[in-house]
Parts: structure tokens; sequence; C-alpha cells
């Protein structure tokens, strides 16, 4: 720990973008495949979401260019017992509409963040019940003792709204992003960020202004040009590639692999890639007694081990590696995002074995399934890298085994309230962000669920009581070596019962106009306080 941590329409678009953009160097023009969920913050934990948002909402901690946790609403946070925190909170900050931000304002956050429509409750509800001291100083009470409280408070999970705002537009509680509920905070927002909101028209486009009298202009933390920002979604990738290259965009997200050498050769662009901490998996339904969407009766295929086995021992990971992730991917067996950084040693590196589809087919019969079996595997068409193109290579490689896949894919607009109503047979999940602690993806992906938020994006609904355990232990354990031992442990129950089936770690390329500067974190977050502008 560091010191700070010990004491704390397509063709349309375009045509949009080219009409209301005005000429200015300061003026950041960007686009991604997919459009932002909702500015609610507490309603859909998706990272490409938790991003935009934190350019207009803060967090109590943050990180800094090299992911190192630094103070933002609050100064300092310190633990006062095993159980209790107190945290400082700054002064001078003001909200948008210029009302002064206070611990009003964080204690109404964090109990809204932990009602039952936040998709943050796991993170919300470990950091316990928060108490105000005084207008600048509020007290936290956890559940169990949290080593990585401060990691929770700066990785992008709990941003901090006005309470007054939210009262007065009728918001107290988030959104029900699953039933697609419409509330105020939806289309709007207003925090103590860099930027503010200035428009928004889903699927069009959605407009930022610099935030004058943000704090951090005084602190130096402002170190870019950019004054507006136009964020124009841009499903197809040609469209997004042609309005880089000729000049309509400066800046896309996710440029397409298959563009990537082309674009390198072009001397007006420049491509920045690196390691994303994100694992991309399969989950399957494993709870229900007959799947939704298969056509076996009377049971369910992925209940049996044997069943799952056969499907991941016939993904021919490298070919994915290849072909479809144009080698822009790290073929995994372990289903974190960052293996290296939560302590995983190298020899549990190693993938179930492949094996010919005779034998896969043999497993299959053992299991009472001679002639295979239909079923669906629901795919987002917009969040991940060649997120589709992953579930066509995958139905193609089972269909040997006589497992027939219907890909079923969607915008993720769609695909998320879906699976968190539970409502699949098979599913992707790409999961990962700024922290490496496996507890963060212990917790909320590989346990099973409960009324807590715990194992919210466990969608395949299974259980495995000695798992749930030690990740029940490891959450309140305070001895390192212990509380390290007991991860491998849990890392090796999910790997041996094929809970789920992982597939590789995302490299994430981003392309700019050659003139442009932005900085390029692992957990692919695009800082518009450090883009610098020609």
């Amino acid at each position: 720990m560091n010191n700070f941590i010990k004491t704390i329409g397509i063709g349309c678009a375009v045509l949009t973008l080219s009409a209301t953009a005005s000429i200015n160097a300061k003026t950041l023009r960007w686009s991604n495949q997919g459009d932002i969920a909702t500015h609610d913050p507490h309603a859909q934990n998706e990272s490409f979401n938790n991003q935009f948002n934190g350019q207009i909402y803060e967090q109590l901690l943050s990180r800094d260019k090299n992911m190192k946790l630094i103070p933002t609403l609050a100064t300092s946070v310190k633990q006062t017992a095993p159980t209790t925190w107190l945290m400082t909170l700054r002064k001078g900050v003001k909200w948008h509409d210029g009302s002064a931000f206070t611990a009003d304002d964080v204690v109404f956050s964090i109990v809204r963040a932990q009602q039952p429509t936040s998709n943050y409750r796991v993170y919300s509800m470990a950091l316990g019940k928060p108490r105000k001291v005084d207008d600048f100083t509020v007290e936290l009470t956890t559940p169990v003792p949290n080593l990585v409280l401060p990691d929770m408070l700066g990785s992008s999970v709990i941003f901090i709204m006005s309470k007054a705002w939210a009262i007065k537009n009728k918001i107290e509680k988030p959104q029900d992003f699953t039933n697609k509920e419409e509330t105020f905070g939806v289309r709007n927002a207003m925090g103590t960020g860099p930027f503010m909101l200035v428009s928004r028209e889903p699927d069009v486009k959605t407009v930022l202004k610099k935030n004058p009298n943000w704090w951090g202009i005084k602190e130096g933390r402002f170190e870019g040009n950019v004054t507006d920002v136009i964020f124009t979604p841009i499903r197809s990738p040609a469209t997004r590639v042609a309005a880089l290259i000729s000049g309509e965009l400066d800046f896309i997200l996710d440029p397409p692999l298959q563009d990537i050498a082309k674009l390198q050769q072009d001397k007006k662009i420049k491509i920045y890639e690196g390691r994303e901490n994100r694992i991309i998996f399969i989950g399957m339904d494993q709870a229900r007694d007959q799947l939704l969407y298969s056509d076996v009766k009377g049971k369910n295929p992925f209940k049996d081990k044997r069943v799952r086995m056969a499907l991941y021992q016939t993904v021919d990971i490298e070919a994915i590696k290849r072909t479809v992730m144009r080698g822009m991917a790290i073929p995994t067996a372990i289903n974190l995002p960052s293996r290296v950084e939560a302590g995983i040693p190298d020899s549990m590196e190693k993938r179930h074995p492949m094996i010919s589809a005779d034998a896969a087919k043999k497993m299959l019969a053992d299991a009472g399934y001679p002639k295979g079996f239909s079923v669906t595997l629901d795919c987002p068409n917009d969040r991940y890298i060649n997120d589709e193109r992953i579930c066509v290579a995958l139905a193609g490689m089972w269909s040997k085994i006589g497992v027939n896949i219907k890909v079923a894919s969607i915008p993720k607009a769609n695909y998320f309230p879906k699976q968190r109503k539970l409502d699949n047979s098979m599913y992707m999940l790409g999961w990962g962000g700024s922290t490496t602690d496996a507890i963060f993806t212990l917790n909320p992906v590989l346990h099973s669920r409960n009324d807590k938020g715990v194992g919210e994006f466990n969608w395949g609904n299974y259980k495995n009581a000695e798992l749930d355990q030690l990740i029940d232990n490891i959450e309140g354990e305070t001895e390192m070596k212990k509380r390290q031992e007991m991860i491998i442990k849990a890392m090796q129950i999910h790997h041996d019962e094929v809970l789920h089936i992982p597939l590789h770690l995302q490299v994430t390329p981003w392309a700019a106009k050659s003139g442009v500067s932005v900085v390029h974190r692992p957990d692919a977050w695009l800082e518009l306080t450090w883009v610098k502008m020609p």
C-alpha cells in the first residue's frame, strides 16, 4: 500500500456530426460503436458508461495515469478501527449549479447506491453504514473488516450526487435499468466534475462543456486543452474509420481490428494499444431444471460438469486469437481480469487441454446427450471487441461435437437488461476495470447471488457452497498470506468445476488523429482532462 492508502442510423450520424461540430481545435469529436446506457450514475455498472459519467460526476478517490489512487472529493481516508473508516472531504467544491458540496451528499450517494435498483450494491453495501460527523467528515462502519475499501472508493463504482438536486428531480432512488425505467437522471446529469452535460440525444450525440469552476483546475489536474466534447455513437466500423480518416472525428475508442494495420500506415492517424484489465468469458445457466432456450426438455445439460468440460475443451482459443482477434488477445485459463496482479501463480495459467471432437462427443454421450443438443448463446454486438464474431466462431467449433448454437446478438442497450433478468441459457460477459484485487471479481461474478448485490453478475445463477464460503472468508480476512491462499483456492475450484468458460484478456486499440494526445490506461478509461488537441 502506498502512503495515501494507508491514510485513506449510421450515415445520418456522420452528417449530424459534421453539421454540429464547430471547427475548434479545442473541441474533441469522438465516437464508439455503442451509446451511453444512462446518466444515472448508480443504475448500470458498465465500464464505458462509468467512464463517460466519470467526466461529469466524481468519486471520493480516483486514479492517476499509472492507476495509483489519488484524493478527489475525499482528501484523506483513514482506518480508525477494523470496521471503521474516517473520510475527510475536500472543501470549496461546487456542484455544476453553484451549490456547495458537503458530507450530506456523500451519505446520500452511498445510501442511494445501496438501493435495490442500484447495479453497484455489491460494492456500496461493502462500504457499510455512512454517518455524517460534520460538513466535511464522514464515517463508514463496514460489516466486516474491508482491506480494499479505498479501492472501492476509487474504482468508478460510487459516484457522488447532489442530494438536493436528486430530491428536487425526484430521483432519490436509482433508475430501474433492468426494466428500462425512464427518470430525470437518465438523460440529465449534474455533478462536481470537470465537464458539464450540455445536451443528450440518445443514439445521436451527447455534448459536454468544460466546467470553468472545477476545483481540479487550481490543483493542476486539468492537463489537457479540451473545452468542448461531442460524442457521436456510430455503429458501423467502416463509417467510424472513414470519419476519422476524413477528419470528421478526432478519436475513436474502438477501431476495428482488421483496420489496425492499415491505420498504422497512415501518417495522419496514431494508434494507441495495450492490454486491458478485462476478461472475456462464456457463462451457462446452471440453475434451472430446464433451459429456457434449448431443445432439451425436462433437464438442464449445463448442470453436468461433463457437458461444460466438453464445450471448454473444444474451444480452439488460439484460432480465436489468430483469426477473430487478429492477434490482439491474451488467452487465459483464469477467470480474472488481471491474474498476475491478483497474485495467481503462473502454474495455474493452464487451460484445460483441447480434445478431439470424438472425445468430446463421448463426454456428451456419457452425460446423456449422444446426439448433442441445441441452445441459444446470447451475445452483445456493440460492447466488447469483436463480441459477435467471437460468439459465431464458438458456434462453429461447438457444431463439430453436435452442440448446435443459435447466436442471438443484440445491442448492449437491450443485452444487459435481458441478462440482469437471467433471461438466458448461455451468455457472453466481459469483466474488468481499474481494480486488480480478486475480490472485485469473486464477489460480483463468481459468488452465488444474494439480496445484497453479491453475485449480481453471476447470470448463470450457479451455486457452489465451498466457493461461496471461501469468498465470504476472503472478504473479511486481514492476514494477507492467508487471504491470498484462499483466493488461489477459490480460483482453482472455479477452474476445476468449469463454472465459466474463460476466453481471453482484451488487447484494446484506440485510434486518434496524429495531433491528438490521449492517455491509454489499462482500464480503457478515456480521461478527457488529459486529452491535448493540436
